[in-house]
Formats: structure tokens, C-alpha cells, sequence
């Protein structure tokens, strides 16, 4: 396969990056993000996009991918509906709408929420941007698209978030979190097995649109 990358330099997108890069039957790697991931690798080529919101001048970039792994994504905190929405919602489908029309053989695999709320009625506000976000995935004429659901994440092989509050969470909780993934495997996953799964969906499809925790080990 040949895959791109939204979002390599968050803590899910770096442990997707590393797995990515170690299997053998994905042939080439391209993230697309405004930042370097300072990575090297034979498999690896990088798109430095300052404008997530619009693709017109890179479109030949992006044509010949067999998947799309969209781990883009900022914490509500502090934010109103519409900033949510704007980089939540908006962000997501300009990639997404460019990309169904120059791949449309892909698979296209989005990192969403464990309560994510898929009528978009609710009273949580992330849930529900969250939801209208995959709402609309699903209705593009993508080969599939599937929506990741993970709960709570252990980071494995050095991975950090770039939200201070997650990172100073992570530092203190590790220890409890591998307890936890060990009691509650169906609600903790790690950053290893989460890569794994999404990359086995992009590979062979899934026969659920909506992949939440409880699958992920299984699919991994």
C-alpha cells in the first residue's frame, strides 16, 4: 500500500508513523502536516502544507494513495463551537473531499472519540462536532471509511501528545494506565496496538463503519 498521513506529529499519529514505516507490505509514506516530523526513512516523503484548508496548488502530491490515516485533531478546551467545528469539521473535509476525488479506490481512516455522539443532537459539544464530522466521512464515495473510537491510550515507544495537559496526564498516569489496559482491555489501548488495527482496516476493510475500543485489540 501506499498511505498518507495527516497528523504524524501528535501522540497517535507518531506511533502510526513508526508502524507504518516497520511494515513491510506498506510501500511508500507520506505525511502531510505544516511541521516536519523529523524522520528519515527510505519509505517516508513529506508534503509541508501551510494551508490544511485548501489543496488546489499540491493535488498531484496527493493522487496514488491506497489509504488515509487522519489523526489531525485539538483538545476543546477553551474553544467555542465554531473554532471547534472550523478545525474539527472543516479542516477534516476539505483533506477529505480532495482526496475521494483524486483516490477514489482509498480507504480513509479517522481518529474520532469514545462517545462520540452520531445523531448530533446531543448536549456535549466535541461529541457532537465529532459526530457531524463522521456523519459526513461516511457519505463520501470513499472504497471505505471507517471511524476509530479509541477510550483511554498508553503511549508505547516514546510517543508524546502536543497538548501540555495530556503530556503532564501520561508522565504521571503511565504506571496506572498499563494496570488499566490490563483490568479493562476492551476501554485502554496503546498507541502500538491502535496503529496496528488502523492499518489492518486500511488493508482488508472491515465489515462495521464505526470502530470503537472494544474491537481495536482484536483488529490489531
Amino acid at each position: 500500500m501506499n498511505v498518507l498521513i495527516f497528523g504524524a506529529t501528535g501522540m497517535i499519529g507518531q506511533g502510526l508513523l513508526r508502524e507504518c514505516l516497520l511494515d513491510p507490505a506498506i510501500a511508500s509514506v507520506r505525511v502531510v502536516g505544516r511541521t516536519p516530523v523529523g524522520v528519515q526513512h527510505p519509505k517516508l516523503s513529506e508534503l509541508l502544507h501551510a494551508d490544511l484548508y485548501r489543496y488546489d496548488a499540491v493535488e498531484e502530491q496527493l493522487r496514488g494513495f491506497d489509504a488515509c490515516f487522519f489523526c489531525l485533531g485539538v483538545s476543546v478546551s477553551g474553544k467555542t463551537e465554531a473554532q471547534y467545528t472550523r478545525i474539527t469539521y472543516d479542516l477534516t473535509m476539505a483533506a477529505a473531499q480532495t482526496l475521494c476525488r483524486l483516490n477514489p479506490g482509498m480507504r480513509f481512516i479517522y481518529i474520532s472519540g469514545a462517545s462520540t455522539d452520531s445523531t448530533g443532537q446531543g448536549k456535549v459539544m466535541w461529541a457532537r462536532v465529532k459526530g457531524k464530522t463522521e456523519n459526513a466521512l461516511l457519505a463520501l464515495p470513499f472504497k471505505g471509511a471507517f471511524m476509530f473510537r479509541p477510550g483511554a491510550i498508553q503511549p508505547m515507544h516514546g510517543e508524546v501528545s502536543k497538548t501540555p495537559a495530556y503530556r503532564w496526564f501520561y508522565t504521571l498516569a503511565g504506571p496506572l494506565l498499563s494496570l488499566a489496559r490490563a483490568l479493562f482491555p476492551r476501554h485502554v489501548t496503546t498507541t502500538e496496538q491502535l496503529a496496528r488495527a488502523m492499518i489492518n482496516v486500511a488493508r482488508h476493510g472491515h465489515d462495521k463503519p464505526i470502530v470503537h475500543s472494544a474491537d481495536i485489540a482484536g483488529l490489531a
